[in-house]
């Protein structure tokens, strides 16, 4: 009894000193080299600390989420730009634990009507082409379906959810219209290319702060919401992310939009209108508020995924000459001001993005009323996926 007593405890200490062995290897191996771009460093934080897509932002159950449909569309341009093929795996893995042989979507009901549920949509388009598995032809499908039956307002703008009647939110456009516009283009002949001018047009004639050129977060037609303005249905607060996600509809619908159509140069034109308010709403580091236009509200903080989303805007924009070239000199010099007030590395040298706001709604219950108060009281955290999307897309715009 001695003797197996004996030999069990010398095989558990063995077994801890190949334990820490591997622990020390591990570790040692996670620490990134110096001379990473910050691209790379910033795929390599998101992969290392969610070895899975659908763990994004620590999200238990997997879930057809615009969240990961914005990181893993940031992953397919790396992809696109180094051929590395673990970006696409990134990609495809997400793709197959949440769509099953048959091209359903886990948990997905057309019913909720739910505009996020587009976004995801975009990575399918570059998995059917590479694999030709028809399961993915299955859901952009579905998901053009689902566009084609979405509610919509009295003068055709597309509800952000069925439980948010007659209500555009102006992120809504980036979650429908850049995929929309794949669509059409690739296979329809564009028939659908007015529809997509026409939510940027609803946005430009209602959404639009006539005083600043900035937009607000979301529109009631009807104006029947109690968080809407009695004569104009916005809601109350310019939110700088809203800002992000306007601007980057923009420049990834001009993607895909031929500029032979007449709606092309009306889009680009939204486009310059809305980067030329935003960068005279920038702070003198170059950098974006939370209230994008209250820079001295009590509160107020600079808010580091609205800040990447314009970064990106402007340089891709200027890349693409959607914009001036002057544009991509601003986006350059704020992505600086970004790294010296955002960016930090750990002891692995992974990169940590702070002061990223919360995930902010109106309406629901509890009410969310959207005043500024309610925004700069958002509680800020680090690496949330919004700023390291956003920052991952600005980098490699900018080759960084």
């Amino acid at each position: 009894m001695f003797r197996s007593t004996f030999l069990k405890i010398n095989l558990i200490v063995l077994l801890l000193i190949i334990s820490n062995k591997t622990i020390a290897q591990k570790n040692e191996t996670a620490v990134l080299p110096d001379n990473l771009k910050w691209s790379e460093r910033t795929a390599l934080t998101i992969l290392n600390t969610y070895p899975k897509a659908s763990q994004i932002d620590g999200t238990k159950k997997p879930k057809w989420d615009y969240k990961m449909g914005l990181v893993l569309f940031a992953f397919e341009k790396l992809y696109q730009k180094t051929n590395d093929k673990k970006y696409f795996n990134y990609i495809k893995e997400y793709a197959d634990e949440l769509v099953d042989a048959d091209g359903n979507i886990a948990d997905y009901n057309i019913k909720d009507y739910n505009i996020d549920c587009i976004n995801p949509g975009k990575l399918l388009f570059i998995l059917y082409d590479e694999t030709k598995e028809n399961r993915y032809q299955k859901v952009i499908e579905q998901l053009r379906t689902q566009i084609e039956s979405q509610p919509r307002t009295a003068s055709g703008g597309f509800w952000h959810k069925q439980i948010y009647p007659n209500q555009m939110w102006i992120d809504g456009l980036y979650m429908a219209e850049p995929f929309y516009t794949q669509y059409t283009v690739k296979y329809e002949k564009g028939k659908a290319l007015d529809d997509i001018a026409k939510q940027f047009e609803l946005v430009q004639n209602h959404l639009v702060d006539q005083k600043t050129g900035l937009v607000y977060q979301a529109w009631d037609e009807s104006k029947e919401i109690a968080w809407a303005n009695p004569e104009t249905g916005n809601s109350p607060t310019i939110w700088g992310r809203g800002i992000g996600w306007y601007m980057m509809a923009l420049v990834e619908t001009l993607d895909y939009y031929p500029k032979t159509n007449p709606n092309y140069k009306k889009l680009a034109d939204y486009l310059n209108q809305i980067a030329k308010s935003a960068v005279e709403h920038k702070s003198a580091s170059g950098l974006w508020y939370q209230v994008a236009d209250k820079s001295d509200l009590k509160g107020n903080y600079l808010e580091s995924s609205s800040s990447a989303m314009i970064i990106y805007s402007l340089a891709k924009g200027a890349d693409k000459g959607y914009l001036s070239s002057g544009y991509k000199k601003i986006a350059q010099k704020s992505f600086d001001a970004f790294l010296a007030t955002f960016v930090k590395k750990d002891k692995n040298r992974e990169i940590m993005i702070s002061n990223v706001s919360s995930s902010v709604g109106l309406g629901g219950k509890p009410f969310r009323d959207g005043t500024n108060e309610y925004y700069t009281n958002s509680k800020a955290k680090d690496n949330s996926s919004p700023a390291l999307a956003a920052f991952l897309l600005s980098a490699i715009e900018l080759k960084k």
